[in-house]
């Protein structure tokens, strides 16, 4: 499909009442259609898989457009470069959490950018550090306890942060590190359990959060289902 294809199909689906709601949830509504997830995913099932049209989608600066390009692009095409120029133009939870859920863990170039991207200074970029963390918590099956007991250090590190977007990006990080299985469920019990020592508001709400899902009947019954 053809970039001003898409774009005008795009702009039939508009929306602006949706606009206006996904702004009460904190989404950028500046150059946003409004259109439904579930409608952009449909959507780029139909176009398949395109890197050339995900990186035009992308310039185009349209949120829509944006959220389809991470649907659509390659993994194994994307550059180290491309993560970053993209990463520091995220202007939306959304956005970032979409490029980080649907693309960006599927790279080579995913554990790297946790290192980097956790202590950055853009309030995106640092979420998405940690968005990366709670999607590979979540989908790499085969990496080692060891490498998520790091990211638990890491977690540790930046609890004190108190932008919004950041803090409720390293507590899910630390609650999806927690459901992986019983061995990083205590890990990360314990280390919830340091951070709310810490003098920090920010702090006090992800390690209360934390401890209160890791240690709840929900988590256990699903760590026993995937013991057995």
């Amino acid at each position: 499909m053809q970039y001003n294809e898409v774009i005008i199909k795009l702009k039939s689906l508009k929306n602006p009442e949706a606009v206006k709601g996904m702004e009460r949830f904190g989404i950028n509504p500046k150059n946003n259609f409004g259109i439904r997830v579930t409608t952009l995913r449909e959507f780029a099932k139909e176009i398949g898989k395109d890197h050339d049209l995900a990186l035009k989608l992308w310039e185009s600066g349209i949120h829509d457009a944006r959220m389809l390009a991470a649907h659509i692009d390659d993994p194994k095409l994307v550059t180290e470069e491309q993560m970053e120029k993209w990463a520091n133009s995220f202007d939306s939870w959304d956005v970032c959490d979409n490029c980080c859920m649907h693309l960006f863990y599927k790279t080579q170039f995913a554990y790297e950018k946790i290192v980097e991207w956790s202590k950055h200074e853009k309030e995106f970029v640092k979420r998405a550090g940690f968005t990366l963390i709670a999607s590979l918590s979540i989908h790499d099956k085969k990496s080692d306890d060891k490498i998520f007991e790091e990211f638990l250090q890491i977690i540790k590190r930046e609890s004190t942060d108190e932008r919004n977007y950041v803090k409720k990006a390293v507590n899910w990080a630390l609650r999806q590190i927690g459901k992986r299985n019983w061995n990083l469920n205590k890990r990360a019990i314990n280390i919830a359990r340091e951070i709310k020592k810490i003098e920090s508001k920010s702090a006090s709400w992800i390690a209360s959060d934390a401890i209160r899902e890791l240690t709840g009947e929900k988590v256990e019954h699903r760590l026993n289902k995937k013991k057995k």
